[in-house]
């Protein structure tokens, strides 16, 4: 018959085992350098959880830059929270809103265009530690940007440097080239159900 003291025997023999393999992988990354994440998927999260290091870098004392490559309003709850902290914040909505209201392949183009000028202004300043590219693989998907422009630019940058790139669809040469990628899948959306979009949520 087990008995709870059989367990908890058992169940410290498992999280010693997992500490020394944790500790292990600790033990092995000592290289201190810039990452370059992507986050991308279908999912609900890529620009969110990109704005969540933005507060875990001003939290650091990181000087930070945002640029926004799709989205147009600058009403967003984020915008109007981290401006806030404007000696650490670069914020640029440079955007023209989603293509299926601008019709205008030619002027989303231009747009993002000029917000890659930007960032490359952020991507070679070594007192910026940490760049957002928002929704940005939208600008490689309808061949606005080229990607291996990018991608050297990116390994260009200033050694310590962490750049964040998000939007669905991210090229595979993008998603090769990153450090660490997170896929965002869609279980769910309350849009689905004729929920609208609501502010301090999806705004």
């Amino acid at each position: 018959m087990t008995t709870h003291a059989d367990d908890a025997a058992r169940h410290n023999e498992r999280m010693a085992r997992k500490k020394a393999v944790i500790d292990g992988h600790i033990a092995a990354a000592q290289t201190e350098r810039g990452v370059l994440l992507v986050n991308t998927g279908s999912g609900k999260g890529k620009s969110t959880a990109a704005f969540g290091l933005v507060a875990r870098a001003l939290g650091h004392g990181l000087k930070v830059a945002v640029i926004q490559f799709v989205k147009s309003r600058s009403d967003t709850g984020e915008e109007g929270f981290f401006c806030r902290f404007p000696d650490l914040l670069h914020w640029h909505v440079m955007g023209e809103g989603f293509t299926w209201e601008t019709q205008d392949s030619g002027r989303d183009a231009a747009a993002a265009q000029a917000a890659w000028q930007q960032a490359l202004t952020y991507l070679a300043d070594p007192a910026v530690g940490l760049v957002v590219l928002d929704e940005i693989t939208y600008a490689f998907k309808y061949g606005w940007l080229d990607s291996d422009a990018a991608l050297a630019a990116f390994a260009a940058r200033p050694t310590h440097q962490h750049v964040v790139l998000t939007g669905r669809a991210a090229p595979q040469a993008l998603i090769d080239a990153a450090d660490t990628v997170t896929e965002m899948r869609l279980v769910k959306h309350a849009f689905q159900a004729g929920v609208k979009a609501m502010p301090g949520v999806e705004f």
